[in-house]
């Protein structure tokens, strides 16, 4: 294998860590509070309910018993903990830091002397440790060092992160050139390793992770996966090198988790190598496997992706957590490339994909999420496998990091919510960026610049892509084109900057008819209807006369768009009529099933096409 060496041939954006964004904003913020005071207790009591906490308690040999649950469940806990972690960043609370720490102590007491950590294999299998790569072992030490290294951050209190140190360095013993091969089943050690040398800066770490991705398509991989007919190497993503991959396959979740770390190894490296890779199959994933909402993985028999253009809308699988990890990916994406393409991708998930994914009051939630219900799909308060409700808590937290980057030439902002956070700018020192905004609902954004002394840099404003016109402002001053330009999704403001200088962007923020590719053939003769970045549905709740896909609707109607503040925890709604004349309301579709049970469709029938493909 050639190592990548470092360099500076990648010269990327630089995130904001989400720990340095203060989000203020109507629309975010009272779902943070949420997920504090909510989502992490319910998902805290049903680790404990469930004994995936008692388990690590069993492996120390603290207490007797059988071990319970499945050979992953070890990382939902370790999601836990990485969602209270980032709570316990921007909001110290005394009380649930002392239950991570009771956790954490058990967690390890479980590791055993040379640095393994898995609690089904220490307490059921000690003998068949490392003999199938299906069976999640380095996924379950992906999710422990990303919890170690945010508790890390989060309180600089260290006994997790040397559990993780210990257990990567046992990894790095066994695993590597002239050692044994290993083609994990589940993506997630390698994003991981790169987040560990990045906290300890041990490059090893990231040096691992390559040499693990390099692993793949090569025939090492053994196990459940490789041996079933019906989904062999390509479902883990293990049929081609991966500087070789084309086309998105397999599992949707694995498939986001090795890109992601794709890029990451291409940000910690300097090396771009995995760029063409990672633009190929982004354009596959993006242009023909993605569905409106940014739902990705139409299939429930791999949880995965099948062909181009199958997206089915009542059987559409788009689980949470491939939303959350498109939105992983596509952030990486975004630093590397500096195109507004990719945050797009995020936004989409932000407001559609990933958030639909729990319920209001913080408690239930979906693991699948079709584009379209007969009345049949509910949320629900855990499931079996709760992959999905574990990701929303570590990823929910952390939204801010999506917000802003730092730039050779100054700042960018790339998700619009009210926040405000410190970047250090060449030549200009510490400036302050503050937003102001009621977005998704308005599209006003207003933006203070606050550097510490007059100085030139520049400032990038992201331009949605569904943005068909706009007007700025700098200093009440009309910017003309001449000034700002439009580059790579971006609008691009370079100016002498003076402390408590204001930008106002306004967006036109209309309702837009959305129609499919020809090739998606379940959505001929259909139209959905979005505003802004917000898919909008027709649920039963709203439209209690009207009967499941019974109607049809005229793209030329205009709608009324009414925000209601007292509904679905505030949201802007579209009053219209159907073709036939029947008065219809749409919602936001990440706010579906909250209300009384019922019918929910994206994809409407278009009135002059409504026979035309039956």
């Amino acid at each position: 294998m050639t190592i990548m060496k470092q360099s500076n041939v990648i010269k990327g954006w630089r995130g904001v860590p989400f720990s340095n964004v203060s989000i203020s904003d109507a629309f975010w913020r009272p779902r943070l509070e949420t997920i504090k005071n909510v989502t992490i207790g319910v998902c805290l009591d049903q680790c404990e309910k469930t004994n995936r906490i008692a388990n690590f308690a069993l492996a120390a040999g603290l207490v007797e018993g059988k071990y319970e649950g499945m050979y992953y469940n070890d990382s939902d806990v370790y999601k836990v903990l990485e969602g209270a972690a980032y709570s316990l960043m921007t909001d110290r609370d005394p009380k649930l830091e002392a239950e991570i720490d009771r956790i954490i102590g058990l967690i390890e007491a479980a590791q055993e002397s040379d640095g393994y950590l898995s609690t089904y294999y220490t307490v059921e299998a000690p003998d068949l440790k490392w003999m199938d790569m299906e069976k999640h072992e380095m996924y379950n030490g992906g999710h422990l060092i990303e919890a170690a290294v945010a508790y890390y951050q989060a309180t600089g209190k260290r006994t997790l992160l040397d559990v993780a140190c210990r257990m990567a360095d046992h990894y790095d013993s066994l695993f590597g050139p002239g050692k044994r091969h290993w083609a994990e089943g589940h993506e997630e050690i390698e994003l991981a390793l790169v987040k560990l040398y990045g906290a300890t800066g041990e490059e090893r770490y990231w040096k691992l992770a390559l040499w693990l991705l390099e692993e793949r398509g090569h025939g090492y991989g053994v196990g459940a996966i490789w041996d079933k007919a019906d989904w062999g190497p390509a479902y883990c993503q293990d049929d081609v090198p991966v500087r070789d991959i084309r086309e998105v396959k397999g599992h949707a979740v694995r498939a986001m988790y090795l890109y992601t770390a794709m890029a990451d190894v291409v940000i910690a490296s300097g090396n771009p190598e995995y760029l063409e890779a990672l633009d190929r199959v982004w354009a596959h994933t993006v242009e023909r496997n993605m569905y409106v909402t940014g739902g990705i993985g139409p299939s429930v028999h791999n949880e995965g992706f099948t062909h181009d253009y199958d997206l089915p809308n009542e059987s559409a699988y788009c689980e949470t957590c491939a939303a959350i990890a498109m939105a992983f990916w596509n952030h990486r994406m975004n630093l590397l490339h500096g195109d507004g393409k990719y945050a797009d991708v995020v936004e989409r998930e932000l407001f559609n994909g990933a958030l639909s994914g729990i319920s209001l009051s913080g408690d239930r939630f979906f693991y699948v999420n079709p584009l379209a219900s007969k009345g049949e799909h509910h949320r629900v308060e855990w499931f079996h496998t709760s992959c999905c409700p574990t990701n929303l808590v570590r990823f929910l937290p952390a939204i801010g990091q999506y917000t802003y980057a730092a730039t050779a030439d100054g700042i960018t902002v790339n998700q619009y919510l009210s926040s405000e956070t410190t970047v250090e700018v060449e030549n200009a020192g510490k400036v302050l960026i503050a937003q102001s905004t009621t977005y998704p609902w308005n599209g006003h954004i207003s933006v203070s610049i606050s550097p510490e002394q007059v100085s030139e840099f520049t400032v990038r404003l992201r331009l949605p892509g569904w943005c068909r016109s706009y007007q700025v402002f700098a200093q009440d001053e009309r910017v003309q084109g001449v000034e700002a330009l439009a580059e790579k999704g971006y609008l691009v403001l370079k100016r002498h900057w003076a402390p408590g200088d204001t930008i106002e962007l306004e967006m036109d923020i209309p309702v837009e008819v959305v129609r499919s590719r020809p090739e998606v053939k379940e959505n001929r003769g259909r139209i959905a209807f979005q505003r802004g970045p917000v898919v909008y549905c027709l649920e039963q709740s709203s439209n209690t006369g009207l009967s499941y896909d019974d109607f049809a609707m005229n793209a030329h109607e205009p709608f009324v768009t009414e925000h209601r503040e007292e509904m679905l925890g505030g949201v802007t709604v579209l009053r219209g009529k159907t073709a036939e004349g029947a008065p219809c309301e749409l919602t936001p579709y990440y706010a579906w099933d909250n209300r009384e049970a019922g019918f929910m469709q994206i994809w409407l029938r278009e009135a002059e096409d409504r026979n035309l493909y039956r």
